[in-house]
C-alpha cells in the first residue's frame, strides 16, 4: 500500500493537469470587480504574481476606499464574497500584503501560496490500486447486493447495510464533495450527481461551465472515490455507497497541480452555502500550510478566511465534515513537528503548538473531524488522534498486514468508483470522512428539518462508543504506536465513537 500523502489526505498520485478553465459565472453574491485604473503606487515587478485574502468586515459590500487601497498597492480584485467579508486578490508586489493590513476597515490580509501562477508541480506519490476489468466482470451480486458490494467491509463495520434495509436515503439531501473533481458520468455516481450544486471554484470564484466539475484524464481521482463512498447508487452495478439514495454533488478547489488553495476553499463552502448544501465533505488540507498559525499575519488571514466561508454555509444548514490526517500525529500534544510546509515552497521541519496552529478545515470550530479504522475497527496505523480533537472515528481503511478484512473482501482498503466506469482501492482518513458524511446525510433524510447542530449531536450520540486501543502497537513491534486518552464514551482515538449508519435511519 501507498502510505496516505500528508497533504491531501490520500494515497493516489498529484499528477499535472489542464490550464483552468475560461468561462467563468458566478453567484448572486458574489463578484468579480475590476481594480480602478489608477497606476499602483508600489512597484509590482519585484515578486512573481501571487493570490490573498483580504478579509473585511462581512455583509457591508466592498468600500470604495478599501478597493482604491487594493489597487494603490498594486492589487486586483478577483472575487468579492461580501457576505463573508473576504476579497480574493492578485498582485505582484512583494508588500502587498504588508501594506493593504494597514488600510482601515482590512481585518487581516494574506498570501495564499507560496508558488506564482499558476503553482509549481507535484510530484507523484502513488496510485490507487485499480481493480482490473476481469475482476469486476467475475464479481455477482448476492441476496441484493451490488456487484462489489461483498468486497466492501466498511459497510457492515458501521452497519450500513442493515442502514439499507430501512432507507438508502432521501433525493431532497445533497452531499457536496468539495475535493479534486468528480466524474459525475461514472455509472455508480451517474444517478445520484447533482448538477445543479456542482461547480469549479479553483480560480477563487464559480465556474458553471457544464462538466468544469469533473478531474481531467491527468487529476487525481480522489474526489469520483469519495462521491461515490457517501452516494455510490444501489443499482446492480459497482459499489453501493453510505447513503446510496441521497444526490451527491461535486466542488471542484484543487488546481491542475493539485492544491488545495484558500480562495478555492472559500469560494467551495460558500457555493454550498447558497445552493442547500446539506453536507460538504472536506478530505484535504488547505495548502500550502499543514498548519496554519494565528500569531503569523498570512497564515492568520487564511485561517480567518476559511473560517468565515464555512461557518457562513453551517449558518446556511450545512454539515461540515472533514477528515483529520494520515500522519498519526497526537493533534492535542504540547507540540508537532511538520516537515512538509509550506509545500509550494521550501519546507522546513519547524515546531508548532497545536493550541495556537490549526489544520484548516478540520480543525475549524464547528468542522465535524473524523479519524479512521481499518478492518479489525481499530485506529488506522496512519489516523492522526487527540483528545478534545477527534469528534468520531468511520472506517479509512489500513494495510492489510495491519488489519485483514474477514472474507469474502480481500483488502484492508476502501473500494469506490474511479473515473473512467473503474473501481479501485485507496485508504486514508480522506476515505474516513466520507463514511460520515454518508451517515450524516442519512440522519438528514430521517430528520430533514433538523438544522446542522441537531444533525451533529445526532451524529455523535447515535456513534458506537468505542474504548481506547491500549496498548497500541499496531505493527507488534512490542513498541506502542500512539497513545490514546480518554474514556470510553470520547476519546482521542475515537472521538465519540465509530460512526453508526442504522442508528441514523431509526432513532
Amino acid at each position: 500500500m501507498t502510505a496516505p500523502h500528508p497533504r491531501s489526505r490520500r494515497a493516489i498520485a498529484v499528477p499535472l493537469g489542464m490550464a483552468l478553465a475560461t468561462a467563468l459565472a458566478f453567484l448572486p453574491n458574489v463578484s468579480a470587480s475590476a481594480a480602478p485604473a489608477a497606476a499602483p503606487q508600489a512597484s509590482a515587478a519585484d515578486a512573481p504574481s501571487l493570490s490573498y485574502v483580504v478579509n473585511i468586515r462581512p455583509g457591508k459590500g466592498t468600500s470604495s476606499h478599501v478597493k482604491k487601497a487594493v489597487a494603490d498597492a498594486g492589487g486586483t480584485i478577483v472575487a468579492s464574497y461580501d457576505q463573508i467579508g473576504v476579497l480574493v486578490v492578485h498582485s505582484s508586489n512583494a508588500g502587498f500584503a504588508k501594506t493593504v493590513r494597514t488600510v482601515r476597515g482590512v481585518e487581516s490580509a494574506g498570501a495564499t501560496r507560496n508558488a506564482p501562477l499558476p503553482a509549481q508541480s507535484t510530484t507523484d506519490v502513488g496510485t490507487p490500486k485499480v481493480l482490473t476489468s476481469e475482476e469486476v466482470a467475475s464479481a455477482e451480486a448476492v441476496d441484493g447486493q451490488d456487484p462489489l458490494e461483498p468486497l466492501q467491509w466498511d459497510l457492515p463495520a458501521i452497519k450500513a447495510d442493515k442502514a439499507h434495509e430501512v432507507t438508502l436515503g432521501s433525493r431532497d439531501v445533497t452531499v457536496a464533495v468539495i475535493d479534486t473533481g468528480v466524474d459525475d458520468t461514472h455509472p455508480d455516481i451517474a444517478p445520484n450527481f447533482d448538477r445543479d450544486a456542482s461547480v469549479n471554484c479553483v480560480s477563487g470564484k464559480p465556474d458553471t461551465t457544464d462538466g468544469a466539475w469533473r478531474p481531467s484524464a491527468s487529476e487525481s481521482p480522489h474526489g469520483t472515490h469519495v462521491a461515490g463512498e457517501i452516494a455510490g447508487a444501489k443499482n446492480g452495478v459497482g459499489i453501493t455507497g453510505v447513503a446510496p439514495g441521497v444526490k451527491v454533488s461535486g466542488i471542484k478547489v484543487a488546481n491542475p497541480d493539485g492544491y488545495f488553495y484558500t480562495e478555492a476553499v472559500v469560494c467551495g463552502f460558500v457555493w454550498a452555502a447558497e445552493h442547500h448544501v446539506d453536507v460538504t465533505n472536506n478530505s484535504y488540507y488547505t495548502d500550502p500550510w499543514y498548519f496554519n498559525c494565528k500569531d503569523d499575519p498570512d497564515q492568520k488571514a487564511l485561517v480567518d478566511a476559511v473560517t468565515r466561508a464555512s461557518q457562513y454555509a453551517e449558518k446556511k444548514g450545512t454539515v461540515n465534515v472533514a477528515a483529520a490526517g494520515n500522519e498519526n500525529y497526537d493533534l492535542a500534544a504540547d507540540s508537532i513537528t511538520d516537515p512538509v510546509s509550506p509545500n509550494d515552497g521550501t519546507p522546513s521541519d519547524r515546531v508548532i503548538d497545536p493550541s495556537k496552529c490549526s489544520d484548516i478545515p478540520t480543525q475549524l470550530p464547528g468542522v465535524v473531524t473524523v479519524a479512521a479504522t481499518g478492518a479489525k475497527g481499530i485506529k488506522s496505523s496512519f489516523s492522526n488522534h487527540g483528545l478534545g480533537v477527534i469528534d468520531i472515528a468511520a472506517p479509512g481503511g489500513d494495510s492489510t498486514r495491519f488489519q485483514t478484512p474477514a472474507p469474502p473482501a480481500t483488502s484492508g482498503l476502501i473500494l469506490g468508483p474511479l473515473p473512467g466506469a473503474k473501481w479501485g482501492y485507496m485508504a486514508g482518513t480522506s476515505m474516513a470522512s466520507p463514511h460520515v458524511a454518508g451517515v450524516a446525510a442519512l440522519i438528514k433524510s430521517t430528520h430533514p428539518h433538523a438544522p446542522a447542530a441537531l444533525v451533529k449531536a445526532l451524529l455523535y450520540a447515535e456513534a458506537d462508543a468505542t474504548p481506547c486501543t491500549d496498548p497500541y502497537d499496531i505493527d507488534s513491534d512490542g513498541k506502542v504506536d500512539a497513545v490514546c486518552e480518554g474514556t470510553k464514551n470520547r476519546n482521542g482515538f475515537y472521538g465519540w465513537g465509530t460512526a453508526d449508519a442504522l442508528d441514523a435511519v431509526t432513532k
